[in-house]
C-alpha cells in the first residue's frame, strides 16, 4: 500500500491543479494563456513540473480579505442579508395577489353551488321534469 502513496500524492496534486486551472479566471492566469497552462499541467503532470510551475507562477494570488483573516471568519462577516417573510414586501404582495386569486375561484364555485341548487329545488317542485317512472308510459304487450 505504501508503495502507491507517491503515485496517489502525484495523481492528486495533477488533479487539483489541473481542475485549479480550468476554474480560475482568465484576468487572474499569470504569464501565458490558459490554455497553455492547461497543456503544461497535461504533459508534465506526470514529473510534477506542471502543476507546481502553475501553482507558483500560473495563479496570480490575492491577498485574503478581511485582513489575513480566516474563510469563515470571512463569511461570518460578509453574510447576506435574510429578511423574514414578514418583512419582505415582494413575499406580502405574492400573498394579495394568491388570495384574490383564490377569493374569485370562491365566488365562482359559491355561484355554480347556488345555480346547482336551484336547478334540484326546481326539479323537485315539479315532478314532471325528473323523467323518472311516472313519466315512462306503460308497457303494451
Amino acid at each position: 500500500m505504501l508503495r502507491y502513496l507517491p503515485f496517489l500524492l502525484v495523481l492528486a496534486l495533477w488533479i487539483y491543479a489541473f481542475i485549479d486551472c480550468l476554474n480560475t479566471p482568465e484576468s487572474q492566469v499569470r504569464g501565458l494563456p490558459k490554455v497553455v497552462w492547461v497543456l503544461i499541467i497535461l504533459l508534465f503532470g506526470e514529473v510534477l513540473v506542471g502543476p507546481v510551475v502553475w501553482l507558483v507562477a500560473g495563479k496570480q494570488r490575492q491577498p485574503v480579505a478581511g485582513g489575513g483573516s480566516t474563510p469563515s471568519q470571512w463569511h461570518r462577516n460578509h453574510r447576506t442579508k435574510f429578511v423574514a417573510p414578514d418583512d419582505n414586501p415582494e413575499f406580502l404582495q405574492s400573498l394579495e395577489h394568491e388570495n384574490k386569486k383564490d377569493e374569485a375561484l370562491l365566488k365562482d364555485w359559491e355561484a355554480d353551488l347556488r345555480r346547482r341548487e336551484e336547478e334540484l329545488r326546481r326539479k323537485e317542485g315539479r315532478p314532471g321534469d325528473a323523467n323518472g317512472p311516472e313519466d315512462t308510459p306503460p308497457a303494451t304487450g
